[in-house]
């Protein structure tokens, strides 16, 4: 009796295991989690609660690992970091007389924005002037502006003009 059930087991098996390969390859982002100070930290919290479900008419798909620190929208997915170090380029003086082609400061709906050209032609924005750094990556093909304006509103409500720590 036993011979003839196994068959069906390894069947069983083989399914199962032909399932969790194909469930395993997640299009989900990851992203590196930052590492800010405890007022940084209660303000990124405030920004996750303000977001938008939406942003360039993208759903809301936060990348891995899961954080209050970290959000993304779309597949490629548009990254929002909080809490983010102060990028070298934010007080570096080609910069601020227009001077670095990959790098260009400007604002957004009331929100301060450095803009960096990446490599990969994505783009990376960090605010400025808040007491809070946050990093927001748009994919290459993906409409910045539109990003940026969709977010203008939770970033001005949640992180206060100021300079970070």
């Amino acid at each position: 009796m036993f011979l003839r059930h196994r068959p069906s087991r390894l069947l069983a098996l083989a399914l199962l295991i032909a399932a969790a390969g194909c469930s395993s390859a997640d299009d989900s982002a990851s992203t590196a989690v930052p590492s800010p100070s405890a007022k940084a930290m209660e303000l990124c919290r405030n920004l996750d609660e303000a977001l938008p479900s939406k942003v360039d008419s993208q759903g809301r798909r936060d990348p891995e690992p899961e954080s209050a620190l970290t959000a993304g929208w779309g597949n490629p997915a548009i990254i929002l970091r909080c809490g983010v170090p102060r990028p070298p380029k934010m007080i570096d003086p080609k910069v601020a007389e227009g001077h670095d082609p990959d790098a260009v400061a400007g604002g957004v709906n009331g929100v301060d924005w450095l803009m960096e050209k990446q490599d990969d032609g994505a783009y990376r924005y960090t605010t400025a002037n808040r007491r809070a750094y946050v990093e927001v990556t748009v994919p290459k093909g993906r409409d910045s502006s539109s990003a940026l304006i969709d977010l203008a509103s939770a970033v001005k409500k949640a992180i206060p003009e100021g300079i970070a720590d």
